[in-house]
């Protein structure tokens, strides 16, 4: 297993990065590890409903998905249709406000802070690079 595949199954350092959008070893260590990837294109993201929408189709989020901030939430700290040893989230094309405005960046930005500190608390690393 390849050093970065090592890294993505360390639980204490999974986090939110901004990269750069060279992630095609990111995506090749994260298969080697055995994680979900979730690989979600922001190319013409602009709102909430389309952020949400977007990471919905990605996780293949259950009908119960409500679209709204709380669905976000409680879907990404559930994830049992898509068991794993960890998660690895990859928003593409996206800018370091994940392509949202306001208070939709800072609330989706602490849905993905607290969705790693569950899954740490879980001792599952849950993964997010933004580029």
């Amino acid at each position: 297993m390849d050093h970065l595949a090592l890294r993505l199954k360390d639980v204490k350092e999974a986090g939110l990065y901004v990269v750069t959008c060279e992630l095609d070893d990111v995506r090749e260590a994260a298969r080697e590890a055995g994680l979900a990837l979730f690989d979600v294109d922001l190319t013409g993201v602009h709102s909430k409903s389309e952020f949400l929408a977007a990471i919905a189709q990605k996780i293949e989020a259950p009908e119960w998905f409500g679209k709204n901030w709380d669905a976000l939430a409680d879907a990404l700290s559930d994830l049992s249709w898509k068991n794993a040893p960890g998660y690895v989230l990859l928003l593409v094309h996206s800018n370091e406000n994940f392509n949202l405005l306001g208070n939709d960046h800072d609330v989706a930005k602490d849905i993905l802070e607290t969705t790693i500190d569950y899954w740490k608390a879980q001792g599952k690393p849950f993964w997010v690079f933004s580029c």
